[in-house]
C-alpha cells in the first residue's frame, strides 16, 4: 500500500508584516511630530521610514498572493496595508512641500500632527487585535477620535489665516493644513476599514 503525503503551501506571518508595517508607520509619525516640533533633522527619518515602510508593504503583497489560508480577507490585509502606505505616504510629502515653500511648522501644525500620530499608533495597536485577542474596533475608534479631533484644530487654524496679510504665508500654510486634513481622512479610512474587517470575521 502506497501511503500519499500532502504538502500545503507555507503560510507566511501575514498578519506579522501588516503588524511590522504599521511599528514602522508610528515611528514616522513620531519622527513627524519631533520635525514639528523644530527639529528639521528629523525629516530625513520621516523619509528613511517611509521607505522601510514601503518595502514591507511590498513583501506583504508579494507573500498574499502566494498565501493558502490568509488570517484574515486578503482584500483587507491588502487594503489595510494600502490605506496604512498612503497615510504615510501624505505625512512624507508634507514635509517636502513644506521645504519647498520654505515654511517652518507652526502650532496648529503641531496639533494636528501630534494628533495624528496618536491615531496611527492607536491604528498598530488594533491591527495586534486582529486575528486573536483584544477589541480591535476599540483600537480603531480611538484613532477615529483623533481625526476628529485633526479636523477640530484644522478648522481652527484655517479661520486663524483669515488674520494673515502675507498672501504667500496664508496660501502655503492653507495647503499644508489641508494635508493634514487629508492624512487625517486617509487614517480614518484604515480605522473603518479595521471594522469592516472585524465584522466580517465574526
Amino acid at each position: 500500500m502506497t501511503v500519499k503525503h500532502w504538502f500545503l503551501p507555507d503560510s507566511p506571518d501575514l498578519l506579522g508584516l501588516l503588524r511590522q508595517q504599521a511599528r514602522t508607520t508610528v515611528a514616522a509619525m513620531d519622527a513627524l511630530s519631533d520635525w514639528a516640533g523644530g527639529d528639521e533633522s528629523a525629516a530625513s527619518t520621516v523619509r528613511e521610514l517611509e521607505h522601510h515602510a514601503d518595502a514591507t508593504k511590498r513583501d506583504l503583497w508579494r507573500q498574499l498572493r502566494q498565501a493558502y489560508s490568509p488570517p484574515l480577507d486578503a482584500e483587507d490585509l491588502f487594503s489595510l496595508s494600502a490605506d496604512l502606505d498612503e497615510v504615510l505616504n501624505a505625512a512624507k510629502d508634507l514635509v517636502g512641500e513644506m521645504e519647498v515653500m520654505g515654511l517652518a511648522p507652526d502650532e496648529p501644525i503641531r496639533e494636528m500632527v501630534d494628533q495624528l500620530a496618536v491615531g496611527v499608533r492607536d491604528l498598530a495597536d488594533a491591527f495586534d487585535c486582529l486575528g486573536g485577542d483584544g477589541d480591535a474596533t476599540a483600537r480603531a475608534d480611538a484613532a477615529i477620535k483623533s481625526q476628529r479631533r485633526v479636523e477640530h484644530a484644522y478648522r481652527r487654524a484655517m479661520s486663524a489665516l483669515l488674520d494673515i496679510t502675507d498672501l504667500r504665508e496664508v496660501i502655503g500654510r492653507r495647503e499644508a493644513y489641508r494635508r493634514l486634513s487629508r492624512v487625517g481622512t486617509l487614517m480614518n479610512t484604515v480605522a473603518e476599514r479595521v471594522w469592516y474587517a472585524v465584522v466580517k470575521e465574526s
